[in-house]
């Protein structure tokens, strides 16, 4: 796990390539571990540099990428591609995974941030035609898979990745994401004559032609609706991410101002027609090999416990596969406690640590914490971020470092394809009425309103939106969420932005439509993004097993009955993990994650600094928010707005201070 920095420049006679160094620096928490740099000229030199991070051992190794000197004088060398690199070493500790990284011959070279997990196999499968290795990192795998493959070397990979790698002989770029887009890739065209590529949009505000301005629509969609990443654009005007699954591959004489992006990966499920005691059975042996991958490392490994039903089900798999190599490890396992009941798992997080034999780790993020951490935790994002819960996550991966560990797990991905929100009723209950069964439809919302509260008039009305045509859902959408078009509190005409409710967004229209379009687009990558940044943070590298895409494709194509019925969640978890998960566990029907006790902050332990601090986002807002915020926080306050569902205070205030923080311009 790392962080890359890259530039292209256009302009002659330009030392713009200097600052890949400040670019470097922004991120050093992604890699505290070594630094390098290379620089590509005109001429067909090659300079390699190291940084003030760059261990000794490294410039004195013989590798044909180590640097023997730091930040030295260039002369007068034309420079027309930079690369930058950190290091958080992962595998093969030695100067040996120094990047940027090339091949032999010096004619391909990479920076890279990830881990591809099958790599052991690929390089066997290397070795076999021909190619010798002289490291024992997926990096140089990588290299070896481009030069054998080209570009098709991206669909044996089974991990997560962000690269960028330069071909010297055909002076082109090539950059790729993973397919779901776990690890981070942001591009940038400098009004300055040069296009940079970063992990972290931060990386972006050091470059020459930086102005930070805001890009009114997503700005919108964050503040009306919760949502980030779900384009390619980003809250920063200009500032564009290759998505999960897209690449780009283009000259670097013929660059322009916009970026031949394709898509590599498409998502196709397998359809699966085995039984559901079959399904079970590949379910867990498909998982049991996820997990097994993501246990390669040189360096300690950790767990995120939340106590739910997917960091319990990484956490006993774990347990297992340690038993059986009889290595005697100690496992660790980190958790997030709250001090109020009904946000606290702290039961079943220890249900797990207790029957397994596990070293348990505990923290319990408060308010006074959070509101003296928020703004690292903003810049650290990049992006502002929709509810407390991020604070959860980061105090336990801040937890984790304290405690040595370098990688951790975590179970992101999980509810996406395992219709595991609850926001999948409604749309199994479509599937239900368009497939003529009316009895079970009937006899599921009797069941969700017994076991849950819901209305059965309001799931029937949930249900309409996802049977209905879209020609007949869009005008009543329009007419019973007009108030989401134009949220009072929202100036309109400081928010320069066409109102719509989500036709941005896939249409759903059913179980499985929602589950792609959670995956790719409305939930999923907010949830990798602040994944990423709050394990970077602390210079850990998170790991997410749900997300191995043979895993992923064969659980979306199970038929939506495998998975969600009478109102059970996960079914093929959690009957194809029986006899693995502690039973209090296993059968375990609400779900809480690492939560935050926020509305009891707001509303009982010092509604007056949110007070505070809602003034203080309506004057910091440029304008964009107005006093209509305020009587709503009134209203949550006093009990009389639900707030637990929607967190649009939170919102207020992250979207302010960010705006402040990175000093975002309206124009």
């Amino acid at each position: 796990m790392c962080g890359i920095s890259a530039l292209v420049l256009f302009k002659e006679d330009s030392d713009q390539y200097l600052f890949i160094h400040p670019m470097n620096d922004n991120i050093r928490h992604r890699g505290p571990d070594d630094e390098g740099f290379a620089l590509f000229c005109d001429d067909n030199e090659v300079i390699l540099r190291g940084g003030k991070d760059t261990p000794d051992n490294v410039l004195v190794s013989s590798f044909p990428y180590a640097p023997s000197h730091r930040k030295a004088s260039l002369g007068e060398n034309q420079v027309c591609v930079a690369l930058g690199h950190r290091r958080l070493s992962i595998l093969d500790l030695s100067p040996a995974g120094h990047q940027p990284m090339c091949t032999p011959d010096r004619r391909f070279w990479i920076v890279y941030n990830g881990e591809v997990y099958n790599y052991r196999e690929l390089r066997t499968e290397l070795e076999a035609a021909g190619h010798t290795f002289h490291t024992g990192t997926d990096t140089e795998v990588i290299l070896r898979a481009y030069a054998e493959w080209g570009r098709d070397c991206l669909n044996r990979f089974n991990g997560m990745f962000a690269f960028v790698l330069y071909d010297r002989d055909a002076r082109t770029i090539f950059a790729a994401r993973d397919r779901f887009g776990v690890k981070p890739l942001y591009y940038w065209f400098s009004p300055e004559g040069f296009l940079a590529f970063a992990s972290e949009i931060k990386q972006f505000t050091v470059l020459p032609g930086w102005r930070a301005r805001l890009n009114h629509q997503r700005a919108f969609d964050f503040l009306a609706y919760s949502l980030l990443d779900h384009t390619n654009e980003t809250m920063f005007a200009g500032v564009r991410q290759l998505r999960g699954g897209e690449a780009v591959e283009i000259g670097i004489d013929a660059i322009e101002d916009r970026l031949p992006v394709f898509r590599w990966y498409e998502f196709r499920p397998n359809e699966s027609q085995l039984s559901y005691e079959d399904a079970c059975k590949t379910f867990r042996e498909l998982f049991t090999d996820s997990v097994r991958l993501r246990l390669r490392a040189d360096v300690p490994i950790g767990s995120c416990l939340s106590g739910g039903l997917d960091s319990s089900a990484i956490v006993c798999v774990v347990n297992d596969l340690l038993k059986a190599e009889a290595k005697g490890e100690v496992q660790r396992t980190f958790s997030a406690t709250s001090d109020v009941k009904r946000f606290d798992e702290s039961d079943f997080i220890r249900a797990v640590v207790d029957e397994r034999g596990i070293e348990g780790h505990y923290v319990c993020p408060s308010m006074d914490f959070l509101i003296t951490d928020l703004d690292r935790i903003i810049w650290h994002q990049d992006e502002p971020f929709g509810s407390s819960s991020i604070y959860a996550q980061w105090s336990v991966f801040r937890l984790a470092a304290e405690h040595g560990m370098k990688v951790m797990l975590d179970g992101q991905g999980a509810d996406e394809q395992l219709c595991g929100y609850h926001t999948f009723f409604p749309a199994r209950y479509a599937d239900l009425f368009l497939n003529g069964r009316w009895l079970q439809l009937v006899h599921e919302m009797k069941l969700a309103q017994k076991n849950y509260g819901y209305p059965i008039k309001q799931s029937a009305i949930e249900m309409a939106f996802f049977a209905l045509p879209d020609v007949v859902r869009r005008p009543i959408q329009r007419v019973l969420f007009s108030h989401l078009l134009a949220p009072v509190w929202i100036n309109t005409d400081k928010l320069k932005a066409p109102l719509r409710i989500n036709n941005f967004l896939p249409q759903s229209h059913g179980a499985f439509d929602l589950s792609f379009s959670q995956i790719f687009y409305s939930s999923l990558p907010m949830l990798l993004h602040w994944e990423d940044r709050n394990s970077m943070a602390h210079s850990i590298e998170s790991r997410v097993p749900f997300l191995d895409y043979r895993l992923v494709e064969f659980v979306v194509g199970l038929p939506g009955e495998q998975k969600l019925a009478n109102c059970r969640t996960k079914q093929v978890l959690r009957d194809g993990l029986n006899g693995i998960l502690p039973e209090q566990i296993r059968e375990r029907r609400d779900k809480i994650g690492f939560a935050t006790a926020e509305v009891e902050w707001i509303r009982n332990q010092d509604p007056a600094l949110f007070r505070s601090m809602v003034i203080s986002a309506i004057q910091r807002s440029q304008g964009i928010l107005n006093d209509e915020a305020r009587k709503q926080l009134e209203e949550v306050i006093r009990g009389e707005r639900d707030y637990t569902t929607d967190y649009f205070i939170w919102r207020w205030i992250c979207f302010a201070r960010w705006l402040n923080l990175f000093d975002v311009a309206l124009d």
